[in-house]
């Protein structure tokens, strides 16, 4: 097969993993950088050219496009389904797992658990919206954040309010969450392939910081998940449609509650974590489920 890592770095760590797990097993495995890509918009023939050269005979499609061009990089994933390529997450699950408010509403929807969460437009809100949420501390959240940025832990109420105005004169979307204190700046990556959690860590905040993402300096361990945060991850996934994805749990007095679906989830902390072969596996759910066309979206969504 020939399946196309949608990617602007072929040495990163996971788009790298990804090339040789795939070599490995007999494909081949080009990278496409889909911010260089520009597409033709035509009936019964759309295409996708690179620097003058048409793409084609690719069979399948890895996205692993960053959130800062998510609106970019959805619509080549777009153009390639509607081409019959076969993408491993589509290009509107990735849409709708990027849109945290989104994503929050349709997992509760589905009643997965989640922390209580408070979104307004108005700062005149400010004190219904806090109280909703538990009251301080709670989590305010850029809408558009990703990796702990634009996550802002307001510990009282005045800096609740403070951090609030602030993004309110931005003209920024947020979202107030309550603050899962017995979680103790830990958080549980499960990554979910197809309807099964294959690896998951347990990451943890560096001192005095409450976001325990790697990139933040957090570290991660292998760890044991219940059946039930295995259901929550599987569950959490298949409702943003996503066939591969990150889930970010956190042990909560009332069970497991999601914080996050990321449909690119990084390979270096699971793998080194756990020492398995996550890649291979993502390659070989392809290998089974990639089939000319089956896109279910083909790119409608």
């Amino acid at each position: 097969m020939k399946i196309g890592i949608l990617s602007t770095n072929k040495n990163l760590y996971s788009t790298r993993r990804l090339v040789e797990a795939g070599v490995e097993r007999g494909h081949e495995m080009p990278v496409i950088n889909h911010k260089r890509a520009y597409m033709n918009i035509t009936s019964h023939n759309p295409s996708i050219h690179i620097k003058g050269e048409n793409i084609t005979g690719i069979d399948a499609i890895i996205p692993r496009i960053g959130a800062s061009v998510s609106f970019y990089g959805t619509a080549v994933v777009r153009q390639f389904e509607m081409m019959g390529v076969y993408s491993v997450n589509e290009s509107v699950a990735i849409t709708r797992s990027r849109d945290k408010l989104r994503a929050v509403q349709l997992l509760s929807r589905k009643g997965i658990g989640l922390p209580v969460t408070g979104f307004a437009n108005s700062p005149d809100d400010t004190e219904d919206l806090l109280q909703f949420v538990g009251g301080a501390p709670v989590v305010i959240k850029l809408l558009e954040g990703t990796q702990g940025v634009g996550v802002v832990l307001a510990e009282t109420k005045k800096a609740a309010e403070s951090v609030i105005e602030a993004f309110s004169g931005l003209k920024a979307n947020f979202m107030v969450q309550e603050f899962i204190k017995e979680a103790g700046g830990s958080d549980i990556r499960c990554f979910v392939v197809g309807d099964k959690v294959v690896a998951s860590m347990l990451r943890q905040g560096k001192e005095g910081e409450f976001r325990s993402n790697l990139h933040r300096g957090g570290s991660a361990k292998l760890i044991k998940i219940t059946p039930e945060e295995r259901s929550t991850a599987v569950r959490s996934a298949k409702v943003m449609g996503l066939n591969v994805a990150g889930v970010d749990l956190l042990r909560s007095n009332h069970g497991p509650v999601v914080m996050e679906v990321n449909s690119s989830p990084g390979l270096e902390g699971i793998e080194t974590a756990t020492k398995k072969d996550v890649a291979g596996m993502i390659i070989e759910f392809i290998e089974k489920n990639a089939k000319q066309g089956k896109t279910r979206t083909r790119g409608k969504g």
